[in-house]
């Protein structure tokens, strides 16, 4: 501990002292509150005042090189602190003025050598100052500081709606999210904090004029009641120093009165003032031959010098021509395929093709017709819909979904979207920007006139139709969806049928961390103790490919924790698993008064299964012959098909030995069969049989 401790630096001078900022600032604000009650003697008044203005003119230059208003926020707090400094001054040397008649070298040379030793110009000059600072300076700063902080709050909303835009469309990460919305709650704060400093201004500068009347009056009235002088010589004496006074505080006030102005007026920007000031201005030619011209116009007009006017109007035209020919090069110079050649190195380097290689778990391309649906500063709301997308898929099924990319491809017809996963295609579809999506049900009464078209998600019938045509739609029974509806509910239904595929490893491992927080016993207990996280990514995998939720991971760890000791069979520990989500599953297929629809399996199906069951690289598999299997599939289906004209949605339910054979067995003619054993009823779903599987050992298939 000892060696550690003498290893480790420790800052000396310079930066043991900035080590102790926050202690040096608060003894400054004492002195400063101090100086006010303290005599200063002239010596170290003159050095205060050479401070405050080195002070101020250092504050107006950091406003002037800043290229952003946000790294100078400590601003409004600097501001309060130099105008109290001011203020302080401004007592100290009334107090030297009124009592012996001398305020130090710096105020008598004011008054005396600034404004020539004539007190009606030293009034008018320091009058002009505060007209200057208090009407102009200080009360456009103060308004565009007020408007600029009511726009600032005003747009928060967009802002952060902006940002989630961009998080859900994968252009910014998570942290890069929470540093733009704490860069948007500082610059609240800031142009806020500006609204109310401004007004530290334009009070200094109502005390300058206070305390200038006060000193000349308190001044006559000393020199001529205590000191014996005459009403010339002690207005002529105190006046001079009042005057003098004054000018000292009012040019580092008017200082740092075009600093806040400086400040409140920056627009966003990547380069200081004066690069944006001559940049700007310089950008084009033609007002520059328009000036000049003007003014050799008036340069030939009677009456009116012609050396100052020519002399401008040249620099004018001979600068305007100097732009042409640098605008000229440098569009040369961006045709030139050289150029294009020298930089195509840097844009395409080796970090840059890596970041081309990466894929995206899920993307979205739209052409270019559907871009308005996109971009919300056209009215455009599919990415705010995603994020709730996200929202729901969490809740539902436990899977937090990964960034969904949104991308413009003119490759595409212009109304085509095409979902990819991985890189790879999954699904496309067409909308109708402007029209809404309209659906018969099965009880429309009547026709409404569109395009026919199908569904995309569940590839129903429906036609597209104009927006006047939607109030009729929905009278006679028609569901209407608008086209972001259409495309949203797509991405929904693809997101619940590859979900064992959106289920990364790297996300399992998230998930148990993050059930660690409050469950450390049971993720210990369970990885890497028992199972490897990869183990319990398949089952997870396996519950959600059959959508059921992994929102309860307690549940599914305790059960796998369980279990594993026994087994490690992924198939095993999924049957397992679904037999402690007992309650959940079923209440999945249940009604609101617990009441589930099954089509159950009879014996004699169920021991051939049984008995067919084949150990396989996939798992557990049916082994039938081809017209055995035939058979039952035709069997299921027509059970199925008779449930779902009888209005009913129903579940296949058999024992727990072949659940899982049956399931695979029928999820590729029948992906959509819901497949559940015995023991995951629980005592409280009332089960109702609706139809029976029966399929004999000769040609004949029994159905009732």
């Amino acid at each position: 501990m000892a060696l550690n401790a003498a290893a480790a630096p420790r800052p000396t001078g310079w930066g043991r002292l900035l080590g102790q900022t926050d202690v040096l600032l608060a003894v400054g604000i004492m002195t400063i509150v101090g100086m006010m009650i303290i005599p200063l003697p002239p010596a170290l008044l003159d050095l205060l005042l050479t401070v405050n203005i080195a002070v101020s003119v250092t504050i107006l230059l950091v406003a002037i090189y800043t290229d952003d208003a946000m790294k100078f926020s400590v601003f409004p707090s600097l501001l309060l602190i130099t105008t109290l400094f001011r203020l302080a001054l401004n007592v100290s040397t009334s107090r030297l003025i009124l009592l012996h008649a001398d305020a130090g070298s710096v105020v008598d040379s004011f008054g005396g050598f600034v404004v020539g030793g004539n007190l009606v110009v030293g009034l008018v000059v320091f009058l002009i100052l505060v007209v200057i600072q208090f009407v102009v300076i200080t009360n456009g700063a103060g308004r565009v500081a007020e408007v600029a902080a009511r726009f600032t709050l005003d747009a928060m909303p967009g802002k952060q709606m902006a940002i989630d835009a961009d998080l859900n469309a994968g252009l910014i990460d998570e942290n890069q999210a929470r540093d733009r919305r704490r860069a948007i709650g500082e610059e609240a704060d800031f142009y806020g904090a500006m609204d109310g400093a401004s007004k530290f201004v334009k009070g200094d500068a109502i005390a300058g004029i206070v305390i200038i009347i006060v000193n000349i009056m308190g001044g006559l009235a000393i020199g001529v009641l205590q000191q014996g002088m005459g009403p010339s010589e002690a207005l002529g004496t105190f006046a001079r120093l009042t005057v003098g006074d004054g000018l000292v505080s009012q040019l580092p006030a008017l200082l740092i009165s075009t600093a806040t102005g400086i400040i409140v007026t920056r627009a966003g920007g990547t380069s200081n003032l004066g690069a944006q000031v001559f940049g700007q201005l310089t950008s084009q030619s033609r007002p520059l031959f328009v000036a000049g011209s003007m003014l050799a116009v008036f340069a030939v007009m009677p009456g009116l010098p012609k050396l100052p006017f020519f002399a401008v109007a040249g620099m004018a035209l001979a600068g305007g021509y100097l732009i042409r020919r640098s605008n000229a090069a440098e569009a040369l110079a961006a045709r030139t395929p050289a150029a294009t050649e020298a930089r195509e190195p840097d844009q395409l380097g080796p970090q840059q093709v890596i970041q081309m290689m990466s894929l995206d778990p899920l993307e979205i391309e739209v052409g270019y017709g559907l871009i308005p649906i996109v971009d919300e500063q056209a009215g455009g709301g599919l990415l705010r819909r995603i994020t709730m997308i996200r929202r729901q898929v969490a809740l539902d099924l436990g899977l937090v979904l990964p960034t969904v990319r949104v991308r413009d491809n003119l490759q595409h017809a212009p109304n085509t979207y095409v979902v990819k996963l991985r890189g790879v295609e999954i699904a496309r579809g067409s909308l109708t920007p402007g029209h809404f999506l309209a659906m018969d049900p099965g009880t429309a009464e009547g026709d409404v006139p569109g395009v026919e078209t199908r569904e995309p998600a569940f590839g129903l019938p429906a036609r597209w139709i104009a927006p006047v045509h939607r109030e009729r739609a929905e009278l006679l029974g028609y569901t209407v969806v608008d086209d972001e509806s259409v495309l949203a509910t797509h991405l929904t239904e693809l997101v619940k049928r590859f979900a064992p595929d959106l289920l990364s490893r790297q996300d399992t491992q998230n998930l148990l961390e993050n059930l660690r927080v409050e469950y450390p016993a049971l993720v210990e207990d369970l990885v890497p103790a028992t199972l490897t996280v990869g183990e319990v990514q398949e089952v997870l995998q396996n519950l959600l490919s059959e959508r059921v939720s992994v929102r309860d991971l307690v549940t599914i760890c305790q059960s796998l924790a369980t279990h594993a000791r026994v087994t490690r069979d992924i198939d095993l520990l999924t049957e397992y698993t679904r037999a402690a989500l007992a309650r959940q599953i079923a209440r999945q297929y249940s009604d609101d008064d617990a009441n589930m629809m099954v089509i159950t399996v009879g014996p004699r199906t169920e021991d051939e299964i049984a008995n067919s069951i084949q150990q396989t690289e996939r798992g557990n598999a049916v082994a039938l012959s081809p017209w055995q299997t035939q058979r039952l599939l035709a069997a299921v289906s027509t059970e199925v098909e008779r449930a779902a004209g009888m209005g009913r949605d129903p579940v296949i339910l058999c024992s727990s030995r072949i659940r899982l054979a049956l399931r695979r067995l029928l999820e590729r003619r029948l992906p959509n069969v819901v497949v559940l054993s015995f023991s995951e009823i629980t005592s409280q779903t009332s089960v109702e049989a609706v139809g029976n599987i029966e399929v004999t050992s000769g040609n004949e298939a029994v159905h009732r």
